[in-house]
């Protein structure tokens, strides 16, 4: 990877957005590394949850449309492919984020399950400031986030959100002083990659799917279908054996 870094640890894969100079501002390359990682993360056994991060103290600064030469058709099939890959991902996905994290930067947080964001990171929807629209997923993202009126106001203007107004939008799942970031997301990710792999993949897929506006009686028939596959797998049974035995459960 020329633009990439992945790291694995104890089922966590930290993928690591290096284009420090640029504020991690992605490229042609950059995109079509990030669908190759991101589909490769999806078919490994090992990867139990990713973190998504940039290097040099920010986060993205979004697309580099100065690298884009020819069909610009082109730039963005691969600009949506790593968001369509990220999105595909079955296991917990986080975002760990510093700095800036605008235009398609900040789509790619929203794209993850959680975003967890130092005290100093700072947002926007920069498009429109480019005489650009939205992309990288934000026409879908931001609706089912925030509502209709809201995303409006956000892409229509492209105003710069701290992180603190962010969280109070409900577009950051938990701020921390940035000295504290990288213990926070270290613990969260431990956490989840010690959990039941199966029982947080089958109930992210379920709330994935009631967002995508299934009703009620699919929400439940997809509830007992995972639930069944749950009963019958490994997880299940060490978790009663642990509870009987008064002792902490071991995922395999």
């Amino acid at each position: 990877m020329e633009f990439l870094r992945v790291e694995r640890r104890d089922g966590v894969v930290t993928v690591v957005m290096s284009r420090p100079e640029k504020k991690n501002a992605a490229n042609l390359e950059m995109w079509r590394e990030l669908a190759e990682t991101f589909t490769s993360v999806e078919h490994s056994h090992a990867d139990r949850v990713l973190v998504l991060t940039g290097d040099g103290g920010d986060f993205c600064s979004g697309a580099d449309l100065a690298s884009v030469n020819g069909d610009p058709l082109d730039f963005m099939s691969d600009a949506s492919d790593a968001a369509r890959a990220l999105h595909a991902l079955t296991i917990p996905t986080i975002a760990k984020v510093d700095g800036v994290a605008v235009g398609a930067g900040w789509n790619l947080a929203l794209g993850c399950d959680l975003v967890v964001a130092s005290d100093r990171a700072r947002f926007s929807q920069i498009f429109v400031r480019r005489a650009l629209s939205v992309d990288m997923g934000g026409s879908w993202l931001l609706p089912r986030l925030v509502g209709i009126q809201k995303a409006k106001e956000i892409a229509f203007f492209g105003d710069m959100y701290s992180a603190a107004e962010a969280a109070e939008m409900g577009l950051v799942t938990r701020l921390v002083p940035v000295a504290e970031l990288d213990a926070t997301v270290g613990k969260m990710a431990e956490r989840l990659a010690a959990g039941p792999a199966r029982a947080l993949s089958l109930t992210k897929q379920l709330l994935d799917a009631s967002a995508d506006g299934g009703s009620l009686e699919s929400a439940l028939r997809l509830e007992a279908q995972a639930q069944g596959n749950n009963i019958t797998g490994g997880d299940a049974a060490e978790a009663k054996a642990a509870f009987l035995g008064k002792r902490a459960p071991v995922f395999r």
